[in-house]
């Protein structure tokens, strides 16, 4: 289990030189790096926006830290223990305390399943909840968190618009008290005129649950509203699968 709690010296997130290397075609195609020797710490209650032009690295950045890729050198460690190593049942923590929030929220959700759904399976699941009354509980306030009405919960997913359905994807996520928030490129897919509400979101939680957040986007000035919202915000800028730039937010917009 990985424990909640953790010694003084330790970063929420340590990414230590981690590389990935893929091969282009068959295996003895041509070998690159995806993800080029980066290192960065994040502790808790940090947001750490992570830019880069599409292609740059970032989204297999993510997939390292949720562990869905192993890095092919480096590690990166997680309340001091590396990710790649986790025990079995260790892993079942840490998917709960590290969520991520996809680009499309289209396909995060079947459109002919109810809403309820999907906030049940996680409550079951993660044994957050058994008791209806208690479930019922729980997703009113996850959903009070993203500002959406708790009258929705009987509402088929096709009858939200893409913003509404980021905003239960984030929802989601929150019921398992994640300390950690992945979003890759969250608001890309949503309509400029709702973009700003996602962003509020994301800074409340960040303020309200201190909850670290790594917010992923090629999109500068998604970046410059960001850094408006929180002082607690550092910038990482990658190209090629390197970091070229890192430093407070403040510094950089």
């Amino acid at each position: 289990m990985i424990k909640e709690e953790t010694k003084l010296e330790e970063h929420l997130l340590e990414v230590v030189n981690v590389s990935k290397y893929f091969r282009s075609g068959s295996y003895l195609g041509t070998k690159f790096k995806a993800v080029d020797d980066v290192s960065f710490n994040l502790d808790k209650g940090e947001i750490l926006l992570l830019i880069g032009e599409s292609g740059c690295g970032k989204t297999t950045l993510s997939n390292l830290i949720l562990g869905i890729l192993k890095p092919s050198s480096g590690f990166i460690k997680y309340k001091g223990k590396i990710i790649s190593k986790l025990r079995r049942n260790e892993k079942k923590y840490f998917i709960r305390e590290i969520q991520p929030i996809f680009q499309d929220p289209y396909s995060t959700f079947n459109p002919f399943v109810r809403v309820d759904y999907y906030f049940k399976e996680v409550c079951l699941n993660f044994g957050i909840a058994k008791e209806i009354s208690e479930i019922d509980q729980k997703i009113s306030t996850v959903l009070n968190q993203v500002k959406m009405n708790t009258e929705i919960k009987g509402k088929f997913t096709h009858q939200f618009s893409g913003g509404q359905l980021q905003r239960l994807s984030i929802a989601r996520a929150l019921l398992t008290k994640p300390s950690l928030l992945i979003a890759d490129e969250a608001v890309t897919m949503i309509d400029a005129s709702l973009r700003v509400g996602i962003l509020n979101i994301f800074a409340d939680l960040n303020k309200d649950l201190n909850l670290a957040i790594i917010f992923i986007s090629h999109d500068l000035s998604v970046g410059y509203y960001m850094v408006e919202l929180s002082e607690k915000i550092k910038i990482i800028v990658m190209y090629r699968g390197t970091v070229v730039e890192e430093a407070p937010g403040e510094s950089l917009f």
